[in-house]
């Protein structure tokens, strides 16, 4: 199975991570087969980036993200818009 996790990277003390799409099977920080962004929890206050596109196209597909990174994609809307191209939207007046 496919997984959208964090590896970590950065020195002792001082991590950051990427969210990457990897082999459910493969290491935490082993060979992964795209990156999608980056977490960093150190800095006040913590800095993320994501590209949604990529994230959303890989759910699509299959890949199911972990909770750190499910609450990640939350902040950035890419779980809103997965469920809009899997569901359409719903159209206001229910008429």
């Amino acid at each position: 199975m496919v997984r959208i996790r964090l590896t970590r990277m950065g020195k002792r003390n001082r991590p950051f991570y990427r969210i990457v799409v990897v082999d459910q099977r493969k290491k935490r920080d082993g060979a992964y087969i795209e990156s999608l962004g980056y977490y960093d929890p150190v800095r006040d206050p913590a800095e993320m980036r994501v590209d949604v596109d990529k994230a959303v196209e890989w759910i699509l597909k299959g890949a199911q993200p972990s909770k750190t990174v499910r609450d990640i994609f939350k902040k950035f809307g890419v779980m809103k818009k997965v469920h809009e191209t899997k569901y359409g939207k719903k159209e206001e007046g229910g008429e």
